[in-house]
């Protein structure tokens, strides 16, 4: 199914933040959204997710049209968010945290468990983390974490808002190649991402 944002506009805090951002992604594409801080990526991503209403403009996934619909029924949808704080429960264990969302969706156990053996198996350096504390991870853990917790439910579309920033070169190569498994995997899902520095996401 295809995202597509035609004509978004989002005010914070009595600011405009986006004025008339348009944007499609396709089936298996990769599409990166660079720009300098401040300039609205987080804010588009939101708008996508519904964490920040849309004044005007369109959301559609699909013939699906989200304007109305709540974080949650877009998760449902097929839609994997990894925000660039992470968002982590920090008092769960790594294993807890990538289930989460589909405890909250209601997932029968057997298809959680089924899902949790796949982001396990593309992203295998989780595994060793899985019992550990969500507040003992490191900045590059905890990013690899959130992938992996977009990717629970991400099965049509997966937003990633900044997934290099604060991490040193070496984690930011891993995460690259992580996130080449991943898109050579799953080729059928669509990634948009946000980035600051475009040298990254070439």
């Amino acid at each position: 199914m295809r995202l597509v944002a035609e004509g978004i506009r989002a005010i914070l805090q009595g600011f405009e933040v986006l004025r008339g951002v348009s944007l499609h992604v396709l089936p298996g594409e990769t599409v990166a959204l660079v720009g300098r801080n401040g300039a609205g990526k987080t804010t588009t991503l939101r708008c996508l997710m519904g964490l920040v209403p849309v004044k005007e403009g369109r959301i559609a996934l699909g013939e699906v049209v989200l304007n109305n619909l709540p974080p949650h029924r877009r998760a449902a949808l097929g839609i994997g968010y990894a925000p660039e704080d992470r968002r982590l429960v920090g008092h769960l264990t790594v294993e807890e945290n990538l289930l989460l969302p589909t405890w909250a969706l209601g997932f029968p156990a057997e298809e959680a468990r089924r899902r949790l053996e796949e982001v396990y198996s593309l992203l295998p350096e989780l595994v060793r983390l899985r019992t550990r504390s969500a507040a003992a991870l490191s900045g590059g853990e905890g990013k690899m974490v959130a992938l992996g917790r977009a990717l629970m439910v991400g099965t049509r579309v997966v937003l990633l808002d900044e997934p290099f920033q604060g991490l040193a070169p070496a984690l930011v190569q891993r995460y690259v190649e992580s996130l080449a498994r991943v898109r050579t995997e799953k080729s059928e899902v669509a990634f948009l991402i946000t980035e600051s520095n475009p040298k990254l996401v070439v």
